[in-house]
């Protein structure tokens, strides 16, 4: 069954991978603005600095907007190697629809936004892009500053961990198929690599003089991926990540690519670290099948001074599926309204 519906994701692939030329601000998931309607959920593309950088966002407004009121916001981080015309825009639309100011930023050195060298995927960097959405977005126009959420999703779930502990404009904070950087770069996909850590950070080390000296960039990850070696990927994640990344949801601002020299930081840094920090209300969401689900269940009970927390699962859902599947996605929104509901007043 698994390979039929592979099959049948690669088949339609070829005419959803272009998705983002047919859409006015390129995004790609399904059901997306194509046009601002007056009375309707409304995109605004925006753009601001962050140390010296140039972000680019997205700032999504409820229907019948109307800047002189004041409305709660939230802020959504989106996976590694996503961008904002991708889930994290499809979260930050649908919250939008329920009545929340959101914001999808790119990563500083990702996407659209500034930064070089391109691809540079350290944690301090995509912790600060979630503080920068929050100095961004607390001063937009009908933004109630002291109604702010996070959303963070896949990678930029364990980035959200990361920056709840010590940023407190955030007032409930929300994950999303949390997936730890530091740990699995560190060790492998669930655990498969704990063997060659020190080779690889002889690798990164490596890297890095190499980039000191003027050398060639050096990246590890994955440039491109035949339909045949998509089949052979044994794991949900990485399989169905290809699909996503490369075919159904394909932009060309989105890359499986990172800089070697990144492991060094990578390799020493863990989301769940100082959890007993966070001591705003807290929801992860994960799904029930998905392979990178002990990474949620390894940082949910370290949460211990959580004024109030919930793991939530999405029945029968892989990580993958939880960034696009209507059922789930729908479950999902349902689930962080009714928590940013409570918990953003």
């Amino acid at each position: 069954m698994a390979i039929t519906m592979l099959a049948i994701h690669l088949a339609s692939a070829q005419t959803d991978k272009k998705a983002f030329q047919q859409n006015p601000w390129t995004l790609v998931y399904e059901g997306a603005i194509t046009e601002n309607i007056v009375g309707k959920v409304n995109i605004h593309p925006v753009a601001y600095k962050l140390n010296g950088i140039d972000i680019t966002a997205n700032v999504y407004t409820p229907a019948n907007y109307d800047a002189s009121k004041k409305y709660p916001a939230v802020v959504v981080a989106h996976p590694n190697g996503g961008i904002k015309e991708q889930t994290a825009g499809l979260y930050a639309q649908r919250l939008a629809e329920a009545g929340y100011i959101t914001i999808a930023a790119d990563a500083a050195y990702q996407g659209a936004s500034g930064g070089t060298p391109r691809h540079v995927d350290k944690p301090t960097n995509r912790i600060e892009d979630i503080h920068g959405m929050a100095d961004f977005i607390t001063h937009y126009a009908g933004v109630d500053a002291n109604s702010l959420g996070v959303l963070g999703i896949c990678g930029g779930g364990g980035y959200t961990l990361k920056a709840a502990q010590s940023d407190k404009r955030f007032k409930a904070v929300a994950t999303l198929s949390m997936f730890n950087s530091g740990e699995v770069r560190r060790n492998g996909f669930q655990n498969s690599q704990i063997n060659t850590i020190q080779e690889r950070l002889n690798k990164a080390s490596a890297a890095r003089a190499q980039e000191m000296a003027g050398g060639e960039m050096i990246y590890a990850g994955v440039a491109s991926i035949t339909d045949a070696e998509i089949a052979k990927t044994t794991t949900d994640l990485y399989r169905e990540g290809f699909v996503y990344y490369f075919r159904t949801h394909a932009h060309p601002n989105s890359t499986f690519l990172y800089t070697m020299s990144s492991l060094l930081d990578l390799m020493t840094w863990d989301a769940t670290t100082n959890m007993d920090l966070i001591n705003q209300p807290l929801l992860m969401i994960a799904g029930s099948k998905a392979d990178t689900k002990y990474m949620t269940d390894e940082a949910f009970p370290k949460a211990t001074n959580a004024k109030y927390k919930e793991l939530f699962l999405l029945k029968g859902a892989t990580h993958i599926e939880t960034y696009w599947k209507p059922e789930y996605v729908s479950q999902a929104v349902q689930k962080l309204t009714d928590f940013f509901g409570k918990n953003l007043q």
